[in-house]
């Protein structure tokens, strides 16, 4: 009787830590208003008109640098939450650095946030994607943290539209499109939002 109680409950929390190896969950309210099921690749977008105020991020990269939105200001920015243990961050990775090499010439800037890896693991998924934008660590969280007084980052891998301005223009949760990603980024440079945005 107790080696099944063990066994079941060891089947529940390896199936509790499954359900949240790619998801970090916020106690933060979303800025909508509404809910959604972590992870789906839900699309919320905001009109020009009702968007926060700007948003910096900034930090370390795993290569020493300091990195800070701030500097890109009057561009694009795409903000992309991910760990080198999280497969659907590997699934998306070549499409992300498909893009931002595409759109580089646009003024269209990539910047991960690591949430977990130290250097070494962090390193290696860059090198072996080729990812040619910076990533900063977080493994402290305080960056998710401060993104998510604005837009709630409920998993990993999540991304962010930045607008010209600096300001929040749509989110992805859970893994993105190419295709996904390029609507949104044209959104954000001609300062529009589709009609097709998910709830």
């Amino acid at each position: 009787m107790r080696a099944r109680a063990a066994a079941a409950l060891a089947a529940a929390t390896g199936t509790a830590l499954l359900l949240t190896a790619c998801a970090a969950e916020s106690g933060a309210s979303d800025v909508v208003g509404q809910g959604f099921v972590s992870g789906d690749g839900t699309v919320q977008q905001w009109e020009p008109d009702e968007r926060e105020d700007e948003v910096v991020v900034e930090g370390t990269t795993f290569e020493g640098d300091e990195v800070s939105t701030a500097d890109w200001r009057g561009d694009v920015v795409v903000l992309n939450t991910w760990y080198a243990g999280c497969a659907p961050c590997r699934a998306e990775a070549p499409e992300l650095v498909e893009i931002a090499n595409e759109r580089a010439a646009d003024g269209v800037h990539l910047l991960g946030i690591n949430t977990e890896d130290e250097a070494g693991a962090a390193l290696a998924f860059q090198r072996t994607f080729d990812v040619p934008y910076p990533s900063i660590e977080d493994r402290s969280g305080q960056v998710v943290a401060a993104l998510s007084g604005v837009v709630p980052l409920r998993a990993v891998p999540s991304t962010v539209v930045l607008d010209a301005d600096g300001r929040v223009a749509a989110r992805v949760v859970g893994q993105v499109a190419g295709s996904t990603l390029e609507a949104l980024i044209d959104d954000a440079v001609a300062g529009t939002t589709t009609s097709t945005e998910g709830d």
